[in-house]
């Protein structure tokens, strides 16, 4: 843990003109070949909601699964910055609740920051969390944990005002940086050139700091829904499955095991049985 990057090192990016890279991992063993390729963060994403567990909306995700899946993702990281998503229950509520939420991904979890979308309260949350010695990423434009439908957010002149705005003040707040999701493009472009702090975009153009995808997106391994955004590199479902159905057909035909891939006992220890 103590060789990651650090959020100062992110933000030096952007000022030295160097692309960052993020994407998801829920598990040690895709946390660890995510890490070995040199990928700045990986966010422990709330969509494990839907492309692990099968559920229907991030909503339905809470703090129990998310500190789960952190952790064994934070085992398996040595460079990247490992940032935790926090879930819905997890911060849009009153009280302490949030920093002390915020802080479990931290001490419990093992990772670096935390993240949170934008809602009515965003601003005292995030100050608080931030107060706290928490180093805290935004999240704009489209927040899929209270949008009622997925569509691309700041398309008029009203709406865009409201995405600067909010993203202007995350970063007075103290984020460390801020994902942009599925807003125009050259409104992305304006946003990122207006802030100190790196934007992350997702479904938003290529003049962000950098970029982030739902990694079974990018090697296909989730398809009950295919944003236009998410561009992918492997069909790694359909190599699994034709792998899968190998093996299926050779034990049925006694193909597998053979025995190459079986273990032997020595005649004379074997007569020595009383079957």
């Amino acid at each position: 843990m103590s060789n990651r990057l650090t959020v100062q090192q992110i933000g030096d990016k952007k000022k030295e003109g160097q692309k960052i890279t993020m994407l998801t991992a829920y598990d040690y063993p895709m946390a660890a070949v995510i890490d070995k390729t040199g990928i700045d963060i990986i966010l422990v994403g709330d969509s494990v909601a839907n492309v692990v567990l099968g559920l229907e909306s991030t909503r339905d995700v809470g703090m129990m699964e998310m500190l789960h899946h952190a952790k064994a993702v934070s085992r398996a990281v040595s460079h990247a910055v490992v940032v935790g998503d926090m879930p819905y229950e997890s911060y849009q509520i009153g009280g302490d609740a949030p920093v002390d939420n915020a802080k479990r991904f931290i001490d419990e979890a093992g990772c670096d920051a935390v993240k949170l979308e934008w809602f009515e309260d965003c601003l005292a949350v995030t100050e608080k969390i931030v107060a706290a010695g928490i180093p805290v990423m935004g999240h704009v434009g489209l927040t899929p944990q209270t949008a009622e439908e997925f569509k691309v957010q700041g398309k008029n002149s009203v709406s865009a005002q409201a995405i600067v705005d909010q993203a202007k003040a995350l970063e007075a707040k103290g984020c460390f940086s801020v994902v942009m999701e599925c807003i125009p493009d050259r409104l992305a472009e304006m946003i990122t050139k207006k802030l100190s702090i790196p934007t992350i975009g997702i479904g938003a153009g290529p003049y962000c700091d950098g970029q982030v995808l739902v990694t079974h997106d990018l090697v296909g391994l989730y398809d009950a829904f295919r944003p236009k955004f998410a561009k992918r590199y492997l069909e790694v479902g359909t190599m699994m499955a034709q792998g899968i159905e190998q093996f299926h057909q050779d034990v049925i035909n006694g193909k597998f095991p053979s025995k190459e891939h079986s273990f032997s006992i020595n005649d004379e220890e074997l007569n020595k049985l009383n079957p």
